[in-house]
């Protein structure tokens, strides 16, 4: 008998040890912001996928040139043992095209209301391919630089209409006064390094955005070849701050498909 209960528990230990080879790894969100925001920005998706069982990284982007921060983000990526899901926002976008390029553990990328340029392309230019946005006049004077160039923020009587429509009022306002500002020069800046062209994607935004025109970023999805592309209905540019559910939903789709 005592061989017997052996035995079935040696098999039952290979079992499992198969079963849990089996399972996929499941891979972990680097979240990486856009202009005007911060990691902050990522609250409300980080609490949901947490809750889900999911390890977030919200990477540093210093908002100072697409190829210098999409290699500080190439760095936080490297440094992650497994699998990576890509996530960018807004300008952030630009940045995660380049960072996964020659990152071999990133599986996907999902853009939030964001710019998925292709070689040559600015987000300046993205902006203006499409009537739509307002950012130009919802601008403030531009901050000079003692190194040189200019910083941009958007005036902090205009932020909530524009960047922040479908926020509540308060937490519009505190957004408004901790907005990181953008390097004009990262706005201007061409794209090098386009990896949506090879790596699966996936598009989020609203049809509100007053940023990016919703037409340019449905022209991205498409070129891109979305995997799912979702338009959330009267959603501004912060669409992960007033949609977080739908945000977190679609990363974790893109996180489980194969």
């Amino acid at each position: 008998m005592k061989k017997v209960i052996t035995g079935g528990l040696v098999l039952a230990a290979g079992l499992f040890a198969a079963s849990a080879q089996a399972q996929p790894v499941r891979p972990t969100i680097v979240l990486v912001h856009g202009a005007f925001a911060d990691s902050s920005s990522w609250n409300g998706v980080i609490t949901l996928l947490e809750r889900d069982g999911y390890t977030v990284i919200a990477a540093p982007n210093p908002l100072r040139g697409v190829r210098a921060d999409a290699d500080v983000v190439a760095d936080v990526v490297k440094s992650v043992p497994g699998p990576v899901v890509l996530v960018g926002h807004s300008y952030g976008g630009s940045v995660i095209s380049e960072a996964a390029e020659g990152a071999g553990n990133v599986k996907a990328l999902v853009y939030v209301s964001a710019f998925a340029p292709d070689t040559g392309e600015t987000a300046l230019g993205l902006t203006g391919k499409f009537p739509g946005s307002t950012l130009g006049t919802a601008l403030a004077p531009p901050v000079k630089l003692t190194a040189g160039g200019n910083d941009l923020y958007i005036l902090q009587a205009r932020f909530h209409d524009q960047f922040a429509a479908d926020v509540p009022a308060p937490a519009a306002r505190q957004m408004a006064a901790g907005q990181r500002p953008v390097a004009e020069a990262a706005l201007a800046e061409e794209a090098t390094m386009p990896a949506w062209k090879h790596l699966p994607s996936w598009f989020i935004y609203g049809d509100g955005d007053r940023n990016i025109p919703p037409a340019a970023m449905g022209f991205m999805a498409e070129r891109a070849k979305s995997r799912q592309t979702v338009v959330v209905k009267g959603a501004s540019h912060v669409v992960m701050v007033s949609h977080a559910p739908a945000v977190a939903g679609l990363i974790e789709r893109a996180a489980a498909a194969r």
